[in-house]
């Protein structure tokens, strides 16, 4: 198996994305992480100069793993725009907006009826109230 790099760097070579194309900055971090993340410069920008994509990674502490992940994005962003697929992430956005998207009236009708139609089999389950 390939080292996590030699993988990078084929996957950029086969979405023809050369080093020399990518503008990359190290900026200081921000957010949570305290005084280690506020005084280092760990958050990577990356800018692909051909499509004008840019990427911005403070995910990892190390600066080295933010460089690779920041690769990483970028290489999913490109893939996705050239294979007009839509990512994982995307997936799962467009999932969730589907589950809390509100029912159609037609389909709200049918939920009801459905759920009367259930209450009446129960109904016809209980035991008869008893007489004395």
């Amino acid at each position: 198996m390939l080292p996590r790099d030699m993988r990078l760097e084929k996957k950029m070579e086969s979405l023809g994305i050369l080093e020399e194309d990518l503008i990359e900055k190290f900026i200081l971090g921000s957010g949570k992480g305290g005084q280690k993340v506020n005084k280092t410069s760990s958050c990577v920008y990356l800018k692909h100069t051909p499509s004008g994509i840019e990427i911005k990674c403070q995910n990892e502490r190390s600066r080295e793993l933010n460089r690779y992940r920041a690769r990483q994005m970028l290489c999913d962003k490109i893939e996705e725009i050239l294979y007009q697929e839509k990512s994982k992430k995307q997936k799962q956005i467009d999932k969730i907006r589907r589950q809390k998207k509100k029912r159609s009236k037609r389909a709200q009708e049918k939920v009801l009826k459905e759920k009367r139609e259930r209450s009446v089999t129960k109904q016809l389950r209980k035991n008869p109230p008893e007489t004395h």
